[in-house]
């Protein structure tokens, strides 16, 4: 899995998160592709400060020509936000031109909530966390992008293909 040695290193450090986006499409049954990894990171300072070790360990800088250390700060990321509607927060590796990883920067479903009602999905012994179909497709929702709806309508054909089996057996 190309982002393999994040996961592994984000359970390590314990930092509470989830997968989002097009990879946690492709993770809940969906044949899409996608370049980035969209990531729901718990935004306390402390787990944002386990966060940017990790990012900072495995070579990942931001994009934009900003301190990564910003995005600790609550009122930074308010004011990015208000000011230049700055929703992610990106990461970049230098030596792997395919991984991209977007953090958000707000708290549009409450995290304890996410967390509480993720899939648990693993890979080579690395648990990771995975945001719900039903916040899947609120999330979806929210951001409504043509690609966004499209989604959520791939999520509800493969939740009535399961349904289907369901009944069937």
């Amino acid at each position: 899995m190309l982002y393999e040695d994040l996961f592994r290193r984000l359970e390590e450090e314990q930092v509470r998160y989830v997968v989002a986006g097009g990879v946690a499409m492709v993770l809940h049954g969906v044949i899409r592709f996608t370049a980035d990894l969209d990531l729901i990171v718990e935004l306390s300072e402390e787990n944002l400060g386990r966060f940017l070790s990790c990012m900072n360990g495995l070579g990942f800088r931001p994009r934009l020509p900003v301190q990564a250390e910003e995005i600790l700060d609550a009122q930074k990321r308010k004011q990015w936000l208000n000011e230049k509607n700055m929703r992610v927060f990106t990461f970049l590796h230098p030596h792997r031109p395919l991984s991209e990883i977007d953090m958000l920067m707000e708290e549009l479903i409450p995290f304890a909530e996410l967390e509480a009602q993720a899939a648990i999905m693993h890979s080579s012994g690395v648990v990771i966390p995975v945001v719900s179909r039903k916040h899947l497709k609120l999330l979806k929702k929210i951001s409504g992008r043509d690609q966004d709806i499209a989604d959520i309508e791939a999520l509800e054909y493969i939740e009535r293909l399961e349904s289907k089996d369901d009944t069937e057996t």
